[in-house]
């Protein structure tokens, strides 16, 4: 059998799920999590916290959709219409996920910068115009292929399935006849593929970066202040304990933002340029590890807002106490029960 239409005896639509799945049913739960927590906590209904329940949900959206965004790499039998909403619908959520993200450092990195005008800025003025500002342009970027902006009524599509060996063709699940036949190449053509990476997709993630570097200097240079003022209390030219733990504070929060630039935006860059170059060269991209790629590229790039959220103590405290109440509940229940015997 082909290792490119099998892994471990499974088909290209069986490996995606048995990937996906449990990295969706993650990602969905941890956002439900950080939701309540937000919703149960009074002191976090602010705006700050309603950005970042926007990315939230749409995170949790994302999550829903990412077992179907591997697949719009798949030659598939479907109608036009069925086409279009498999090819449209996991879009608008992946670019509506990354307009909050972008919303979400944004908002966070004007409060560190110019703290002074931060309850002035445009998005507490008008919430409802910052949530449409993140919402709407996806939606109708994403549906300029329901607009027309398709390759559907192109040259003759029969080329598009599989035309190799009957096994082969039976896994990957494409008829021969191309009005039937439902590929990425028929709904996104390669402008609309490239104006959405190199126009929306990777100036958002470098603007993240940019950001997220600048934040990281300011807060580097008030350190220093920090540190020289307490040498200038003290009169010592040695570095305090206080000194000490504040470097190790500020090197720990460096490595964690490094870690998780690496584990979360690296897989999806290097996933990105790879379908790219695939689409450049005109190949095609139904491989086992270009699959493996896409799922954990997509998935790896849907733990940020996680990683945001958990590390907030304020989100995860109504869960952990549940958690608490649970465990006491169970060990009262046990030490009962060895009373009893």
């Amino acid at each position: 059998m082909d290792d490119n239409d099998s892994f471990f005896g499974l088909s290209r639509e069986q490996l995606i799920y048995a990937i996906t799945v449990p990295l969706s049913t993650s990602i969905i739960l941890a956002n439900l999590v950080i939701i309540l927590g937000i919703a149960w906590n009074r002191q976090l209904h602010n705006t700050p916290n309603y950005f970042f329940l926007s990315l939230l949900v749409a995170d949790m959206c994302t999550g829903v959709a990412l077992p179907f965004i591997p697949l719009m790499g798949l030659n598939r039998e479907l109608s036009f219409s069925s086409c279009l909403v498999a090819h449209i619908f996991p879009n608008f959520l992946f670019l509506a996920f990354l307009f909050n993200l972008v919303m979400v450092h944004y908002e966070r990195y004007i409060c560190i910068v110019t703290p002074l005008h931060y309850n002035n800025l445009w998005m507490h003025r008008s919430f409802p115009l910052a949530l449409l500002v993140v919402w709407v342009p996806p939606l109708l970027y994403a549906c300029l292929p329901a607009f027309g902006w398709n390759n559907w009524t192109g040259p003759d599509w029969n080329g598009c399935c599989c035309a190799g060996s009957q096994n082969l063709t039976l896994l990957s699940n494409c008829s021969t006849n191309g009005t039937t036949c439902c590929s990425y190449r028929r709904v996104f053509p390669n402008a609309f593929i490239y104006l959405e990476v190199y126009g929306l997709v990777l100036p958002a993630i470098l603007t993240i970066a940019a950001m997220t570097g600048r934040v990281l200097w300011i807060t580097r240079g008030q350190l220093k202040d920090i540190c020289r003022l307490h040498r200038s209390v003290d009169r010592g030219s040695q570095a305090s304990y206080q000194e000490q733990r504040l470097n190790l504070r500020y090197t720990r929060c460096v490595v964690a933002v490094s870690l998780t630039f690496l584990a979360c935006w690296v897989p999806y860059l290097i996933y990105m340029h790879v379908c790219v170059a695939v689409l450049l060269s005109d190949t095609k991209r139904n491989s086992t590890a270009h699959i493996v790629l896409s799922c954990t590229g997509i998935g790896s790039m849907a733990v940020v807002p996680l990683v945001l959220g958990l590390a907030n103590k304020q989100y995860t405290e109504p869960a952990y106490k549940l958690l608490q109440k649970l465990r006491d509940r169970w060990r009262k229940t046990q030490a009962s029960e060895e009373v009893a015997v």
